[in-house]
């Protein structure tokens, strides 16, 4: 199992509110992407605090002997324990109100792939012979309107309120987590992102990056896609393979 991640303020923000992180559990991985919301530095202190707390909760939480429900359940813990820690410290501070971030993390072994969610930062499977499948939902506006049938899948696409989140970490006293998880025989390819990449490059364009790159300049190159595509967000991006 492999890993390469980074972030980048982009070419429009004064400040970068992602964090990401990423590490080894043995021969597994664990990696956490978060864009941080709020006024001031709000947002940059809501991700870090998101990261922290969702690792520490993690080692503390975890062992080998853990079942695939066992882990689903660490993984939910971990983000209600970053959420509780986010909302506390918003509570007693009203410079950090409205402060928030999104979650997207991935724990994968050696045959599956657990996935956590909330916000509209994404986790793609990434299938070298065909492309990229998004596994996560978006928990913004846009998507919301699209399910409920009020606007199609193109209009959703541009939609004004597709930044505007449903959902987040630390806005609510409790925070709820969409899980998944994916089995696999032999390998599998992982691609975690902040809407800094999703939101401004279409899945073929992220995909001709990742078929055209290896694996140790697709992080450095997708950022760069980002970047020429305005960069009028940060984008940080999380790569696991174990190819």
């Amino acid at each position: 199992m492999k890993f390469r991640f980074d972030t980048n303020i982009g070419l429009k923000r004064e400040e970068n509110q992602d964090t990401v992180r990423c590490e080894y559990f043995g021969r597994n991985v664990l990696a956490v992407v978060c864009d941080g919301m709020g006024g001031e530095r709000a947002g940059k202190d809501a991700s870090e605090i998101a990261i922290r707390e969702f690792f520490q909760r993690f080692k503390d939480g975890y062992n080998d002997e853990l079942d695939n429900d066992g882990i689903r359940k660490l993984l939910i813990s971990s983000v209600s324990a970053a959420n509780s820690v986010i909302y506390t410290k918003a509570k007693m501070d009203f410079t950090n109100f409205g402060m928030g971030t999104t979650c997207v993390a991935a724990f994968v072994n050696s045959d599956a792939a657990f996935i956590a969610n909330v916000g509209d930062s994404r986790a793609y499977v990434v299938v070298k012979e065909s492309g990229i499948y998004q596994v996560t939902s978006d928990h913004n506006v846009a998507t919301m309107l699209y399910e409920q049938g009020e606007i199609t899948e193109e209009e959703m696409q541009n939609h004004p309120k597709r930044h505007m989140l449903t959902r987040a970490v630390g806005v609510d006293k409790t925070v709820l987590t969409d899980t998944f998880i994916l089995t696999y025989d032999d390998k599998i390819n992982l691609l975690l992102c902040s809407d800094g990449l999703s939101g401004y490059c279409s899945d073929d364009e992220i995909f001709g990056v990742i078929s055209e790159n290896s694996f140790d300049d697709t992080v450095d190159a997708l950022i760069s896609l980002s970047l020429d595509k305005g960069g009028r967000d940060n984008v940080t991006i999380a790569y696991i393979s174990n190819e």
